[in-house]
């Protein structure tokens, strides 16, 4: 089950809290990208760990990988509204160190499939 979040809430909050909202935020992401996708990968928590061992380094992976999980999760069920991969863009944004926004991207996503929100077969 996907939980829709407030996006813009969920910012201010990341901003207010000084990071720790983003890490909640982050670990809740990468834990609902990889139950819909289906796909292996670190958990929430796995990914977080890595991302300090790194130093930041695996948040750049963490980005693009969230970008092929979301692809993946449209591709399972049918949807061919959006054929775009935005790994890459989430990578750029937090390669140049605007990752809340990659955050809040990424999310707007995840939004979609929340309670049905998606059709399971939308064609364009």
């Amino acid at each position: 089950m996907i939980k829709e979040r407030n996006v813009a809430l969920s910012a201010i909050f990341t901003v207010i809290t000084f990071g720790i909202y983003g890490i909640y935020w982050f670990v809740c992401m990468t834990d609902e990208a990889i139950a819909l996708s289906e796909d292996r990968g670190a958990s929430g928590i796995l990914a977080f760990i890595f991302n300090i061992i790194t130093f930041g380094f695996y948040g750049w992976y963490w980005a693009y990988r969230m970008g092929d999980r979301l692809e993946m999760a449209k591709q399972r069920r049918g949807i061919a509204y959006s054929s775009t991969n935005n790994g890459v863009i989430y990578l750029i944004l937090s390669v140049l160190g605007l990752g809340l926004i990659s955050y809040i991207f990424i999310q707007l996503e995840l939004n979609r499939f929340s309670a049905g929100k998606l059709n399971s077969r939308v064609s364009i």
